[in-house]
């Protein structure tokens, strides 16, 4: 019979050592992820307090991003998952963030366009709290 290639008998070993290294990986860019947030943060409140004008609505919807982002790390850290919801919100506070401040330069169809994906993203963000509420998941099994 020929060989078909290595096999590994202890699969349980292999499963351990795969896990424990994509949750080493997982938890490393999270913390990247949460040090590029916080120093990005620092700069935009240092740009704002720095600058001679006040800081404009745009400024801080970019912080409510930063805020996001954070919230989004920590609950991950928390409950080991990571929550759908807050990508989305994300996109929503983006997508407004961009609407108010080039509003003046946006055609009426563009204005259309970022409003209609808004309300497309909020629907979104009911059908995920629905489907949560509706159809709750069972905790992870370690």
């Amino acid at each position: 019979m020929a060989d078909s290639g290595p096999r590994f008998h202890n699969s349980k070993v292999v499963d351990r050592v795969g896990n424990f290294i994509t949750a080493v990986f997982h938890n490393l860019m999270l913390f990247v992820i949460s040090v590029a947030t916080v120093w990005s943060a620092l700069g935009e409140f240092g740009h704002i307090f720095m600058g001679e004008a006040a800081p404009t609505l745009k400024d801080i919807l970019l912080l409510f991003i930063y805020l996001e982002v954070l919230a989004m790390v920590g609950i991950y850290f928390r409950t080991h998952r990571l929550p759908v919801r807050f990508l989305v919100y994300i996109a929503i506070t983006a997508l407004t963030r961009v609407l108010v401040v080039d509003l003046k330069t946006m055609t009426m169809q563009e204005i259309l366009v970022y409003s209609g994906s808004i309300l497309i993203l909020t629907a979104a963000v009911l059908a995920l709290k629905f489907g949560s509420s509706r159809y709750p998941s069972n905790p992870p099994t370690e």
